[in-house]
């Protein structure tokens, strides 16, 4: 089959791979018809380089129809439709059944002492193939799967695989109050996401914060208020504080982690880790703060007193300094983690409908062959061409 494989900082290719197939029980092997490039996808691209292998499937937001199942896979059978969440969960163990479905015991990758395994996130999830692919096998299916209907297209229900519960999880991590204000930092596809389901919220106000002019367009169209970072990256506290009565919004959503502009030390380490061996460059990734805390730091200062910072973007520094006396002053709450997809999947299902209140069946700003993979990557990364999310066509 043909898939999108990692084969250095910033380079993927389109090669063929050997097909998969059923390995235990609990597998299934799904046909992919749609598979996004997620923001996460680029922390790979180059950040997490180290933890990557030369030929390693990307990909984790895909769906499509099974083509074949195991011998303990429950209900699911041949010819269901399916998204297949990021993250791979067995549905009855401990952490499972908590609804933590990012901490699975089952599939935890306990080498690296990290949660549950990951599609196409490398090493440190448990370097599972990913669905940038013609085909995918599907571990712990009898689970790892969201059964959606027929009819409408893959733009309806695609995002189900990460955007949609990561940005939920984001807006009900925040715990704004009725009728209070939410500020996002980050206008990707899980910030562009968050705005949108916090409108179908008892939210005031949703203030979104970027630099990217399309970006902050896409926003405003649908009634957020904007801050283009460009004009206020010296003082967006203040501007936020004035548009806020002095005190601040009730929570912010930062939606943007380790990809934040800025911070010139952390983007140096993280280009010098990538030129570096392996085995010299992974300790330096887990152990040192490699982060770009720009976007965390905003939302510390920009939060008010007393309120909430939910924090959806990845991170990956271990000793990433944090400003723990203003923290401790303020009262700040911070929620954070991978979201757990399905804990979320009922909650957001009644907003996909054929009214289309959030916007899915428009979302992706590119739809593009899977061959086309080297180019998409380039230019989101670069945020070219207005790129925002795109879907690839096997």
């Amino acid at each position: 089959m043909r898939a999108v494989t990692w084969q250095g900082p910033r380079k993927v290719s389109v090669d063929t791979v050997p097909d998969p197939r059923i390995e235990q029980p609990t597998d299934a092997i799904i046909k992919i018809t749609s598979t996004n490039i997620c923001g996460s996808d680029l922390h790979l691209y180059q950040p997490l380089a180290p933890f990557m292998s030369e030929g390693d499937v990307m990909g984790h937001e895909p769906m499509g129809v099974v083509q074949e199942v195991g011998s303990e896979t429950g209900d699911l059978k041949v010819g269901d439709r399916v998204v297949i969440p990021f993250q791979i969960s067995c549905g009855h163990c401990y952490m499972c059944d908590q609804t933590l479905y990012t901490q699975c015991e089952t599939t935890q990758v306990k080498e690296m002492g990290t949660g549950a395994a990951l599609f196409g996130f490398s090493k440190l999830y448990g370097e599972v193939p990913g669905g940038q692919a013609e085909y995918l096998r599907v571990p712990q299916a009898q689970f790892t799967h969201i059964l959606v209907p027929e009819g409408a297209p893959d733009d309806r229900f695609v995002y189900l695989s990460d955007v949609l519960p990561t940005a939920y999880q984001a807006v009900e991590y925040a715990t704004v109050p009725e009728g209070g204000t939410l500020v996002v930092l980050g206008l990707g596809p899980i910030g562009d996401m968050a705005t949108r389901i916090a409108q179908t919220k008892p939210i005031s106000r949703v203030i979104a914060v970027d630099l990217v002019p399309e970006r902050l367009a896409r926003a405003r169209a649908r009634g957020v208020e904007v801050v283009d970072l460009n004009e206020h990256d010296d003082d967006l506290g203040d501007v936020i504080r004035e548009m806020t009565g002095g005190r601040g919004p009730d929570s912010v959503v930062d939606a943007v982690g380790m990809e934040a502009h800025g911070s010139p030390g952390a983007s140096f380490i993280q280009k010098v880790a990538g030129l570096l061996p392996d085995v010299v460059a992974r300790p330096l990734m887990e152990k040192a703060g490699v982060d770009r805390l720009a976007a965390l730091y905003s939302a510390i200062d920009i939060v008010r007193r007393g309120g909430t910072v939910s924090l959806i973007g990845v991170y990956g520094g271990m000793m990433d300094p944090l400003p723990m006396m203003i923290m401790f002053d303020k009262q700040i709450q911070l929620r954070m983690g991978q979201a757990n997809v399905k804990k979320w999947v009922p909650d957001i299902m009644p907003l996909l409908t054929d009214e289309d209140p959030l916007g899915v069946d428009s979302f992706a700003t590119h739809r593009l062959p899977l061959d086309q993979a080297p180019h998409a990557y380039d230019i989101f990364q670069k945020k070219a061409d207005g790129a925002v999310k795109i879907i690839l066509k096997p």
